[in-house]
């Protein structure tokens, strides 16, 4: 790897374009990946300390994921989905959606 120079200014977060045939082929990969349950909690994908909550939370199937010849495995889409699941609407946005309907 290179080093980056260092960013002194401020700059707008702009989404990073792929270049190469490799970045592209690794980005592809990287949809399909399985992570198991510790896996998810040591990479702190989703807000629980052990993987037996995690577990039992699929179990009974409160969390997205997949059941792999039964083994519980996860894909990014079934972290993202649950993260969205998971996000907390604000109350502006609730009182003017209820307001409209």
């Amino acid at each position: 790897m290179t080093a980056q120079p260092v960013q002194n200014k401020a700059r707008k977060a702009t989404r990073r374009t792929l270049t190469s045939i490799s970045e592209i082929k690794a980005a592809a990969e990287a949809e399909l990946v399985r992570w198991t349950p510790e896996e998810v909690v040591e990479a702190k994908l989703l807000p629980y300390k052990s993987a037996r909550v995690l577990r039992q939370k699929c179990y009974g199937r409160e969390v997205f994921h997949h059941n792999d010849g039964g083994r519980i495995t996860f894909t990014i889409d079934d972290i993202r989905r649950q993260n969205e699941h998971m996000a907390v609407t604000p109350e502006e946005i609730r009182r003017a959606s209820a307001l409209a309907a």
